[in-house]
């Protein structure tokens, strides 16, 4: 199915303050600049329907149960690929996205202890088949990586943002062991500044457009 598109998927993965929003700017950046067209998008948040289920993860004051928080990112995600991704796929266009698939199995499946196996199928419906051409991961450890998001001082804070030094351990372990198996990923070390990142991905990134 995904063959009989000529547009190119990109997904950045990493835990939170690893680095991924202005790594995908900058590469949307530098990609326009060629004259190529880019859809910069993420997840949650790429739809309305995304940013009004971001919102309602960024401001519950109970907490969610695993499942529930899971299921409201496949929500977004299959609403994101039928409003946003699928169309800019069939148009041609080089679609890079700030999270993807990878994160609900690393978070969700590893981070929260709920299973790998059934958020993949449901990853897979909610994405119609379509998986990401290119995958880049930033890897960081959980110290440097929750210095960042303390800094960004944000009003609103993800629950998921304070979990505990164990959580994050379980992330990362998912993120590795969900990587190990596949040649599309490009591992990136986030401490690195955005442009020595982008210097490493752009290569990489047009040889899968040739």
């Amino acid at each position: 199915m995904r063959r009989s598109y000529s547009g190119y998927l990109i997904s950045i993965e990493g835990i939170d303050g690893s680095g991924k929003s202005s790594l995908a700017k900058a590469l949307a950046e530098h990609l326009g600049k060629k004259g190529m067209s880019v859809l910069l998008t993420k997840e949650p948040g790429g739809t309305n329907l995304g940013q009004a289920l971001r919102y309602l993860l960024q401001t519950q004051k109970k907490d969610v149960c695993a499942k529930a928080e899971f299921l409201m990112f496949a929500a977004d995600r299959a609403q994101h690929f039928e409003e946003l991704i699928i169309p800019a796929l069939k148009q041609g266009s080089i679609i890079i996205a700030d999270r993807m698939a990878d994160s609900s199995v690393a978070y969700q499946g590893y981070g929260r202890k709920i299973g790998a196996t059934m958020i993949s199928s449901i990853n897979e419906w909610a994405m119609q088949g379509i998986r990401p051409d290119l995958t880049l991961y930033l890897r960081i450890n959980p110290e440097q990586a929750l210095a960042r998001v303390q800094a960004r001082n944000d009003k609103a804070v993800w629950s998921i943002e304070q979990e505990r030094y164990d959580f994050w351990q379980r992330v990362i372990k998912g993120y590795e062991e969900i990587f190990s198996q596949r040649t599309n990923v490009i591992t990136l070390d986030a401490m690195l500044s955005i442009e020595q990142l982008c210097q490493q991905a752009l290569p990489a990134i047009l040889k899968g457009l040739a």
